[in-house]
């Protein structure tokens, strides 16, 4: 008897006539009560991983916007304002450790900030002169002036703001949500990420910084970028009628599913299945969602679209209005990109690059939370803004910009639940270290988990025979800076 090909015994057909027939018998209409939403009155499908949830409490917040401002920003050119910089400049501190920063014996003496603060809103918030657009929003922010991290290199320190954990090999923050809550729109990515579009390329933590690790695969981030492709493959190829790509996707479905009929409890083979339904229903509703000229020309000049210095930023932030409006549950956008000089971090000259980003960013986040208040979203979305870790008050030797420093850095809230015009914590005279009401990293997890109505504690899942969690075994909710 001739054996059959591989191909054929791997599938379980008999032969080619027995392949064709049962591919043939519905191939375009298999699972597509769940594949074509809004198309169909069938409910969501219970097993769908991205179909809402309830948390373990009333939550305050349904989406997150995270403004993640690569690179560092200096907290003492920012939002910390300290007066003794100005009196103490050219003074060495004593009991400096050099092992700090990250380039070992470059902290300088104290150096002086080279931007003008001034006070704003009822609350009196200092801000400097590169957030003036932004500080304006003040009365509705809460800053969160001693936070704290445990790495003092871009790429671990990234991995912990984003992931709790200061290596690869962990869910990040967005994935977590969306495993924990779904989605409010079952057409797009419940994550989706954009990382700077002006060709610098990632952040140092590249992809990992978004990934779902031994999470499902549906609940990593897709990226999205602002130019004329924001999703590889999101168009067809032009041959590909809607219904050829139907009749394509109900017979990989069915392949797939048994295929997982052969290999019960694989997690990951259902969630290829249901990536393939997600990818299909994208085509549909994303071009939609991304096609920024519905947009008004006086939203598109509220967020800068038409300058060249913030336009980039600026779309971004639009489309992370138009995405969280749609019911995508954490959007996350950087600020610069992979070198240090494409980001925030100002080592060689702090006045120059911070000038920059903040020319890129002041103007797109001013008017993101504009945007939001006055469509009544900013109740019901919690944005987040900080960077991976803060900045010395020192100078770096050989230039006029500051090393990292992870011993202090701020992190700003608005909306969601939070209590606007707070201010919490605090660092010493000239802003090196985090000395009152001291917030960890994983605080911040468990604060944003604690407004999306998830308890940080009880949101686990099972991986190498331990019951895992964002805030592994610590993380306290700042509920001061909460209404």
């Amino acid at each position: 008897m001739t054996e059959l090909p591989l191909a054929y015994r791997m599938t379980g057909y008999g032969s080619r006539r027995d392949f064709l027939s049962r591919a043939g018998a519905g191939c375009g209409t298999l699972a597509l009560a769940s594949l074509l939403a809004g198309e169909t009155t069938a409910g969501p499908d219970p097993r769908a991983p991205l179909v809402p949830r309830a948390g373990h409490h009333t939550p305050s917040a349904s989406s997150v916007i995270w403004l993640f401002m690569h690179g560092a920003p200096s907290q003492v050119d920012t939002w910390d304002y300290k007066p003794a910089l100005a009196r103490r400049h050219g003074q060495t501190v004593k009991d400096f450790d050099q092992s700090t920063g990250f380039f070992a014996g470059a902290g300088g003496p104290i150096m002086r900030s080279p931007f003008s603060f001034r006070r704003y809103g009822d609350s009196g918030t200092w801000c400097s002169e590169l957030f003036t657009r932004t500080a304006q929003h003040s009365d509705d922010m809460a800053f969160v002036h001693s936070c704290f991290a445990h790495e003092n290199n871009h790429s671990p320190a990234q991995f912990q703001m984003n992931t709790g954990m200061a290596r690869m090999g962990f869910p990040c923050v967005g994935s977590w949500v969306t495993y924990g809550l779904g989605t409010g729109n079952r057409n797009l990515p419940g994550f989706i990420v954009m990382y700077d579009s002006r060709g610098r390329g990632t952040p140092k933590s590249r992809a990992p910084a978004w990934g779902s690790a031994f999470l499902p695969g549906v609940y990593q981030g897709t990226p999205v970028v602002s130019h004329d492709t924001p999703i590889d493959n999101l168009r067809r190829p032009g041959l590909l009628t809607d219904t050829m790509q139907r009749r394509q996707l109900g017979l990989i479905t069915r392949l797939n599913r048994q295929h997982k009929r052969r290999l019960p409890g694989r997690g990951e083979l259902e969630a290829r299945i249901r990536s393939f339904e997600l990818a299909y229903r994208m085509q549909m509703a994303a071009p939609e969602a991304l096609d920024l000229s519905q947009e008004t020309p006086a939203t598109r000049s509220l967020y800068g679209l038409d300058d060249p210095q913030c336009g980039h930023f600026g779309r971004q932030a639009l489309l992370a209005r138009r995405l969280v409006e749609r019911g995508v549950r954490f959007v996350q956008l950087y600020s610069g990109g992979f070198n240090n000089d494409d980001c925030w971090d100002g080592h060689s000259n702090i006045d120059k690059n911070h000038r920059q980003f903040a020319g890129e960013t002041d103007r797109p986040i001013s008017g993101l939370l504009t945007d939001l208040k006055q469509r009544g979203l900013l109740e019901s979305t919690l944005v987040v803004c900080c960077g991976e870790f803060g900045r010395l008050p020192l100078v770096q030797t050989g230039g006029t910009g500051r090393d990292h420093n992870p011993l202090a850095f701020t992190t700003w809230m608005a909306g969601g639940g939070i209590r606007g015009g707070t201010h919490y914590g605090a660092t010493d005279e000239i802003g090196m270290k985090a000395v009152e009401n001291r917030v960890s990293v994983h605080d911040l997890h468990a604060t944003v988990l604690n407004q999306l109505g998830l308890d940080h504690e009880r949101l686990t899942f099972r991986h190498n025979s331990r019951d895992i969690r964002l805030t592994d075994v610590s993380g306290r909710v700042v509920r001061e800076i909460l209404s």
